[in-house]
């Protein structure tokens, strides 16, 4: 089993040297249904264009990206990092071509208080993404506003956001709560299931409301329109770019794709 005894900064040294890996953040305001095929979708489309993806179901309850794959049952990198399993045990392979993660199946609130446990956890998170092109993190803010590990910050962080009122007003309460945590930094947008026009306009009032009362920057990503063939593709238990690869949703996922693949986004 391998030696998780380097220390933590010299292990966060490696994950950001070079021009690999790249790591994103993904905070979601969508159900959780669209953002898990958001996740799954786009792991599938930077696979299928030959970058090796991981990702990392950061939630510490079974409801994130791990969970609706039924790959949440395996084990944990905090068990990897309290050296209870070896780290290949903790990455399942899925047939839409990335590998998939889980950070701990309950709350991490004990392990962060051991200053020693939350750095072997640390060091175990950038061994992963050292393993890998494109780390993508499925995670929320807890109650403190913190997420769950600090490099899981020092991210390009995205934030995803569905054309619903209710969506729209809590992206932008959770870049307020990254900003009072965080402090000045850009975040990126992604608004899905929306038409063009209609995602241009949210990117936009949110934009325009960040720049005036927190002079945040924001970018869009992008946008994946409402497809049905994202529903009938999940029914039949495969990717849209898979069954459908001429549908809009997979034109959507191959164009942010080659974003995150090719641009600065994640430097």
């Amino acid at each position: 089993m391998a030696s998780f005894e380097v220390d933590q900064a010299e292990g966060l040294r490696r994950m950001v040297a070079g021009p690999k890996p790249r790591l994103f953040t993904f905070l979601s305001t969508a159900p959780d249904e669209e953002k898990d095929d958001t996740l799954v979708n786009l792991g599938a489309s930077l696979a299928s264009s030959g970058s090796t993806v991981l990702l990392l179901d950061a939630y510490p309850e079974l409801r994130g990206v791990a969970a609706r794959l039924g790959a949440s049952d395996g084990a944990t990198l905090l068990q990897v990092a309290r050296q209870e399993r070896a780290l290949n045990e903790a990455i399942v392979l899925m047939p839409q071509g990335f590998g998939i993660s889980t950070l701990t199946h309950g709350s991490l609130e004990a392990a962060l208080h051991d200053a020693d446990q939350a750095r072997r956890l640390a060091n175990t998170f950038g061994v992963i993404a050292t393993q890998t092109d494109i780390l993508l993190v499925d995670a929320e803010l807890d109650a403190d506003d913190a997420l769950p590990l600090p490099a899981m910050g020092a991210a390009e962080i995205v934030i995803q956001v569905s054309a619903g009122a209710a969506s729209i007003k809590s992206a932008y309460a959770i870049i307020k709560r990254l900003h009072a945590r965080l402090g000045r930094r850009p975040y990126s947008v992604l608004v899905t299931g929306a038409s063009e026009e209609m995602a241009q306009q949210i990117y936009q009032n949110m934009m325009q409301a960040a720049s005036r009362y927190l002079s945040v920057p924001l970018s869009c990503l992008g946008t994946v329109p409402a497809d049905e063939h994202l529903t009938r593709a999940a029914g039949l238990g495969r990717t849209v770019i898979d069954a459908f690869p001429m549908a809009g949703a997979s034109m959507a996922f191959r164009r942010l794709a080659g974003r995150l693949a090719l641009s600065d986004l994640g430097a």
